[in-house]
């Protein structure tokens, strides 16, 4: 594969990168989104998704996409482009895929207002690994592109349907399987003696939990049992309680 040299951090591919880093609007801009790390490639290439550039400071060990762009740089220019404290020796962009809708919302796991990208992209992690099939997005949540969700999602990001809606459009898919929200109420059932294997579930805020307005549109609350004096669970945590109530009878 032909491959391009570049030798100065200002160079206008180095700058696409980093504005791919940094801002959510140039990514949606330009329909692809900045991913690092050798092992990260290699999980893009065998799931098969397009990836647009690649920049590297050494030889890859495996073939890139014939529609791929290689470009070659020393180890401190592709560090310049890292949001990573410890920079990788390659970086890469893959394009974003097009817009899904559902039809059903069986089985999905629901966020809303999910604000950590860690979180975000460790729940796509797990959704994965359970066979989750769909994570819906709706409300203020993190980017899903953002480079430490995608970091965070250990390659799920390129294997696992996610869809953004609206609460508009989430209640109007509530007629095809019954919605649990996860929430401290008295009234929650313990998620033990609930049957969530035809069932949605949601998760809210890493602070405030999930609003009003969802609730409204579920048909009950669940609650994860915990030993007495414990608060809460990471959100991400009690997403993957959840995940796994919901599939353990087909894993």
């Amino acid at each position: 594969m032909a491959e391009d040299l570049i030798t100065s951090r200002k160079n206008e591919r180095l700058r696409h990168f980093k504005r791919l880093v940094t801002s959510a609007e140039y990514r949606r801009e330009r329909g692809e989104f900045f991913c690092d790390g050798m092992k990260l490639l290699e999980d893009a290439v065998r799931a098969g998704v397009e990836i647009r550039d690649v920049l590297t400071s050494e030889p890859l060990p495996f073939e890139l996409p014939s529609t791929a762009r290689l470009y070659r740089a020393d180890r401190e220019l592709v560090a310049s482009v890292s949001p990573l404290k410890t920079p990788q020796t390659v970086v890469f962009t893959v394009a974003m895929p097009k817009g899904e809708r559902l039809t059903t919302l069986r089985g999905a796991v629901v966020l809303e207002n999910l604000q950590d990208p860690g979180n975000v992209g460790t729940v796509l992690r797990t959704a994965n690994a359970f066979g989750v099939p769909a994570v819906v997005l709706t409300g203020s949540c993190a980017d899903l592109y953002n480079p430490k969700t995608v970091r965070a999602s250990m390659g799920a990001v390129f294997r696992q349907r996610t869809v953004s809606m609206t609460l508009v459009e989430l209640a109007a898919l509530t007629p095809t399987a019954p919605l649990y929200g996860a929430a401290l109420h008295r009234d929650s059932l313990d998620v033990r003696r609930v049957d969530l294997s035809a069932a949605a579930v949601a998760v809210g805020n890493e602070g405030a939990g999930l609003s009003d307005d969802i609730l409204g549109i579920c048909a009950g609350t669940v609650v994860i049992p915990m030993t007495p004096g414990a608060e809460s669970l990471n959100a991400a945590v009690a997403a993957g309680v959840l995940m796994w109530e919901m599939n353990r009878r087909k894993l």
